[in-house]
């Protein structure tokens, strides 16, 4: 749980996230442009490093109402009023959530809230919390503007494929999602013919995923590739030396240390976040990272995902992400995402994450208990 008093989430604070989209400073070049110059000459407007690098250094908020995918039915870009439209509707939901609760209200329906969501938004909380619900709004920071890159609005990260989805699982990729599903949730539990089946996804806490465990950020907030996360602890500092470039993220406190100019580490050494090297092409930061073990599951892949990262410097207020991935044994052809990073003055706080983390004990409680009782079970037959 974030320990941060949240005033973003009062109707003030979302009324100066509203008018940030009317005043986010946007380039006037378009995408394909923007790349180019990156790579091209270096720019006499942007503040360098003692090593003539541009400095990226800064404090980051990678907060944004632009969803990873596009919706379904959403054009490409939207037009600046239908942003607006949009970002008060959403503004307007927030603060209705944030009034206090009607203490004559009737008894929730039974089975809790099973209406349709009407917005991304809306459709993450109901994901994240069921139809019963989870966080309170108090607890919530979400973005409050669309992610706008060369003046342009965007509805999805993704900008390749065109379409803003990502590509479909290949067939390597679809049977080892459906061998996970079918895994047995306790060792105790054994097939038809009395054989014992394979240890289950709920033996030990080692094989339970990383963010719950509070060891790495949901929804790949450190990266790589960094998302936004959509809920909460946003925020991303970069500290840059001529040889070492850490980037840390606000949840979980998740510290990247990418190394310059270097060579891989041998395969045989993974790491959850993978291993980064950097070079500079032009006035653009370079990552590239492999290395990954098969615990980070980004998006279902493997451990041969394959990152490549590129940070460009805008202006004095905003850097340019960009993203390539690749993993032959998860997607057939490499996916991008791109979105604009502002900066921010918001202090970063702690991530007490193990702190009343109570879901993990539960859940190996509970298996426990299902291991006992099937025990049970079978000794009175």
């Amino acid at each position: 749980m974030p320990n941060r008093f949240i005033s973003g989430t009062s109707a003030v604070g979302m009324v100066l996230g509203f008018i940030s989209l009317t005043t986010l400073p946007t380039a006037g070049q378009a995408p394909e442009q923007m790349n180019k110059t990156a790579t091209s000459a270096a720019r006499s407007d942007l503040p360098r490093m003692p090593d003539g690098h541009p400095d990226l250094q800064g404090t980051y908020d990678l907060a944004t109402m632009t969803p990873l995918e596009r919706l379904p039915g959403d054009p490409a870009f939207l037009t600046r009023e239908q942003a607006i439209a949009l970002q008060r509707a959403e503004i307007a939901r927030r603060a209705k959530d944030d009034l206090p609760s009607d203490p004559d209200r009737p008894a929730p329906p039974v089975g809790g809230d099973t209406s349709a969501p009407k917005s991304f938004f809306e459709a993450l909380e109901k994901a994240g919390g069921g139809a019963v619900g989870g966080y309170n709004r108090f607890w919530l920071n979400q973005g409050a503007a669309y992610t706008e890159v060369a003046g342009q609005i965007r509805t999805s990260i993704v900008v390749d494929p065109p379409n803003g989805h990502l590509p479909p699982y290949n067939e390597a990729a679809r049977k080892r999602i459906a061998a996970a599903r079918a895994t047995p949730t306790s060792t105790a539990a054994e097939r038809q013919d009395g054989t014992a089946q394979p240890p289950g996804a709920h033996d030990n806490p080692e094989q339970r995923p990383l963010s719950e465990r509070c060891l790495l950020g949901f929804g790949s907030t450190s990266g790589p590739p960094a998302l936004p996360d959509y809920f909460y602890n946003d925020l991303h500092q970069i500290v840059q030396t001529k040889d070492q470039i850490m980037i840390l993220s606000e949840m979980v406190h998740d510290a990247r240390i990418v190394r310059m100019n270097a060579e891989h580490l041998p395969k045989n050494i993974r790491r959850w976040m993978g291993d980064s090297v950097g070079h500079w092409e032009g006035d653009t930061l370079v990552i590239d990272t492999t290395n990954f073990t098969d615990k980070t599951r980004f998006r279902g892949s493997t451990e041969n995902l394959h990152v490549v990262e590129r940070l460009t410097r805008l202006d004095d207020k905003t850097l340019l992400y960009r993203f390539t991935i690749e993993d032959p044994d998860t997607w057939d052809r490499p996916w991008t995402g791109e979105y604009a990073w502002p900066a921010t003055t918001k202090p970063i706080y702690e991530y007490a994450c193990h702190e009343g983390n109570y879901a993990l004990a539960s859940v190996l409680r509970g298996a426990r208990r299902q291991e006992a009782d099937e025990a049970a079970g079978q000794a009175k037959k």
